[in-house]
């Protein structure tokens, strides 16, 4: 009686239906770091899961990603979604990647193309109704998407005149999720912004006085250079003459704002500005 030999194979675990990268950024510091926002949807029980350190409002997004979806005329795919925030180890705050998310799932699940997403970065908060909410660092961001060569650079209207300053990359604002989806569909183009550094720096007022007005007292006028560098408060002693007190008070805007800086340094202070929050309503 002759024996048969019966392989037994295990059965591969079903694959993908789809992945989804697309390009986006965090602030760290005053600089910002790119992020790959990558999506797989898999067979499985319906889930929605984030990884790759998500704090806060990023946890939050899965349910404003999804009611924008919805809101905005697309479907949510009923099955496991994984969202990976790369690279893993650093943690990502903030509601800047809802709309990157949101991208990504439409591309995966086929509701729109992905000719037009490879080199593009993504970044803005997601109302329920779809409708696009301002973000913090947009101009670190910018910076950061020409290093990464990006070609286009989609995010909140309000954060556009704020990013546009760079130049090198094409800033595009989008008020909603459909309007961006209708422009990567090829649908009505959003319009690439440029705003000229140059002449924003000159529309600044500084005041009619400036600091080349003083004569010596350097001491004082270093003092107040470094108090304006840091924005600290001022302290003004009535040891130097009453007039000398009233004239480096009036010079110190001179000192705070544009005048005579390279537009280049301007926004690079700039953008370490707006991570800290604390630049003053300029752009």
């Amino acid at each position: 009686m002759s024996r048969r030999t019966i392989s037994i194979h295990a059965t591969p675990p079903p694959r993908s239906l789809l992945l989804a990268r697309i390009r986006s950024a965090a602030v760290v510091g005053v600089d910002a770091l790119a992020v790959d926002v990558e999506i797989d949807i898999a067979n499985g029980l319906p889930s929605f899961t984030t990884v790759g350190l998500p704090l806060g409002a990023v946890k939050e997004g899965r349910e404003r990603v999804a009611a924008a979806l919805g809101n905005s005329g697309y479907q949510l795919p009923l099955r496991r979604i994984t969202v990976n925030l790369a690279p893993a180890d650093v943690p990502k705050r903030g509601s800047a990647f809802d709309l990157p998310i949101a991208i990504g799932i439409l591309v995966a699940s086929g509701q729109i193309p992905h000719d037009r997403v490879s080199r593009t970065l993504f970044l803005g908060e997601l109302g329920l109704e779809g409708d696009l909410r301002p973000i913090r660092g947009a101009l670190p961001i910018a910076l950061a998407a020409r290093a990464m060569e990006c070609d286009a650079l989609i995010l909140p209207e309000a954060n556009v005149a704020e990013a546009a300053v760079v130049d090198g990359i094409a800033v595009r604002g989008a008020a909603t999720l459909a309007a961006v989806c209708q422009h990567l569909s090829g649908g009505p183009e959003l319009c690439a912004v440029r705003t000229d550094a140059t002449a924003l720096m000159r529309e600044v007022p500084v005041g009619d006085v400036d600091f080349a007005d003083v004569k010596a007292q350097s001491a004082a006028k270093r003092a107040l250079e470094v108090a304006a560098a840091g924005a600290h408060n001022v302290l003004m002693l009535w040891r130097i003459s009453r007039m000398g007190v009233r004239s480096h008070a009036r010079n110190r805007p001179g000192r705070t704002g544009h005048r005579g800086v390279e537009p280049t340094a301007t926004i690079a202070v700039g953008s370490g500005h707006k991570c800290c929050k604390i630049l003053a309503k300029f752009w």
